[in-house]
């Protein structure tokens, strides 16, 4: 029997997009973010071909499809932004879909939030849950405001740092896998048409991707510093030292830069619950499932899926449990290899002379894979 009343536990895109696909199949859909304000942080996000595939499901891929910058290609350059190559990049969310685009993330929340609410959602900010009690055919839960609900299922959709997934009883936590990123919006070269990625500097590597018809995105990527550094307010003239020795169009964009622009900064973390994500009728997805570096662009189509997916099986005609089971057997296996293969990125650029190191290799064939249905 499909399930009749859902909770979502966490408003981020994950989330966003289970409520919306949930809310389009009839479900009576409750859905809380335990920030007060919901909107998206304002750092760009690039957005492979299958999670416009799944935006274009529930109906929001026009809206942000007319801020974001659709491409087809990848650029890679030396650190003094000569030409090294030009990549194609597969269509993973099939041939009707650019392979690539480049959005500011706020401009793709905004988007889900509006749809989300008008999709007739119940929206609750400033909360989460407390407590969680689970007989067989419901889950009683008690939120941080002290109110109450009685859900056929529960969905932890709350991030790499997720209370939900230690609430059900999951011991995974993030880890650190080594390196860290610098992030920046910045205005919009006119040259730049892609995504460009900068190897053989100072660092792991820099990069940026147009986001929007007047702004970038702009990143570096480094070893684990201070971790007092973390946050949203990192000195631009950290990256800017940092990225000394990157030329070409990534020099220019950090240099334009005014001196009081804020700098995101972060160690780059991964989890994955290796196990089915759910105990019962309480379950976690997206991020609070599995985090993967962002090596190959994948971890928002990831959560996406996941959101798309499970929205289909939970709402037809499958007992529950069978239908998790189906969930399961679907995406483990497919958000393993690309969190495996993500991490091996990652090792090959901390130990760039690692014999037999193939990023290509492993970038192409994982994308290639990906073009299979979800």
């Amino acid at each position: 029997m499909p399930v009749q009343k859902v909770l979502v536990v966490g408003g981020g895109i994950t989330g966003s997009v289970l409520a919306l696909a949930l809310a389009q199949r009839g479900t009576d859909v409750d859905l809380v973010e335990i920030s007060p304000q919901w909107f998206g942080v304002g750092h760009g996000i690039t957005v492979q071909g299958n999670a416009l595939k799944a935006l274009r499901s529930v109906g929001v891929l026009e809206r942000v499809l007319e801020r974001a910058v659709p491409f087809d290609v990848m650029r890679l350059r030396h650190a003094d932004g000569s030409l090294l190559t030009e990549l194609p990049t597969p269509h993973t969310g099939g041939p009707d879909l650019p392979s690539t685009a480049g959005a500011l993330r706020c401009d793709l929340q905004t988007a889900l939030c509006d749809a989300v609410y008008a999709a007739g959602v119940q929206v609750r900010l400033g909360l989460t849950v407390e407590k969680l009690d689970r007989p067989p055919d419901h889950v009683d839960v008690t939120f941080t405001d002290g109110s109450t609900g009685r859900y056929d299922l529960v969905v932890g959709a709350d991030g790499i740092n997720s209370a939900m997934r230690a609430l059900i009883g999951f011991p995974h936590h993030p880890r650190p896998v080594g390196m860290s990123i610098f992030r920046v919006v910045a205005d919009r070269p006119a040259e730049m048409d892609c995504a460009e990625v900068y190897y053989g500097g100072p660092r792991f590597k820099a990069g940026y991707s147009p986001i929007s018809p007047d702004q970038c995105y702009a990143y570096l990527l480094d070893e684990n510093l201070d971790a007092s550094l973390i946050g949203p307010r990192a000195p631009l003239s950290l990256m800017r030292e940092r990225g000394a020795g990157y030329g070409g169009t990534w020099g220019k964009v950090i240099a334009s830069l005014p001196d009081d622009t804020a700098v995101d900064y972060r160690w780059i973390e991964a989890v994955l619950v290796d196990e089915p994500w759910h105990r019962g009728r309480a379950m976690v997805i997206g991020d609070a499932a599995h985090a993967c570096p962002p090596l190959i662009a994948q971890g928002a189509a990831m959560c996406m899926e996941d959101a798309v997916l499970l929205a289909e099986l939970v709402t037809g005609d499958e007992p529950l449990e069978r239908a998790l089971d189906h969930f399961m057997a679907r995406r483990l296996p497919r958000v393993g290899m690309v969190l495996r293969n993500s991490l091996q990125l990652a090792e090959w650029e901390i130990h760039p002379g690692t014999p037999g190191a193939d990023p290509a290799r492993i970038m192409s064939e994982t994308l290639q894979s990906l073009t299979a249905a979800a």
